[in-house]
């Protein structure tokens, strides 16, 4: 049982990849690209919705969420742009991580928070 949800968990995170390829493809629509752009930064990041250190509800986020949200972006993906999104995605396992990419996604976060933040106060 451990082995299968091992198993999904990678078929996630390479699809995950793959809507990241997506997000910059030129044949995809901006407002496609909008919405994977959100559900890979929220993927890759070490930010959750909903903490992990709460029982139980700290994982929904990536038990539905996340699945729900690559679910509605590969469903508005052209096929045969997905399906080149995921070889792409196959031929990137195992290669060094990107660090740079990393520190964007975590600079994206920080600055949606310090916005939140400003909006909150001006209310």
């Amino acid at each position: 049982m451990i082995a299968a949800w091992k198993k999904r968990a990678g078929e996630l995170k390479r699809e995950v990849y793959a809507l990241y390829f997506a997000c910059r493809d030129p044949r995809v629509p901006w407002y496609v690209k909008a919405l994977a752009i959100a559900v890979v930064a929220y993927a890759f990041s070490p930010i959750d919705v909903i903490l992990d250190f709460i029982p139980i509800l700290g994982y929904l986020d990536e038990l539905l969420l996340l699945p729900l949200g690559i679910i509605t972006v590969r469903a508005m993906v052209p096929l045969h742009v997905m399906a080149d999104c995921r070889e792409r995605a196959r031929q990137m396992e195992g290669r060094p991580r990107n660090w740079i990419a990393a520190g964007f996604i975590v600079a994206i976060w920080l600055a949606i928070a310090i916005a939140a933040v400003q909006w909150l106060r001006r209310a």
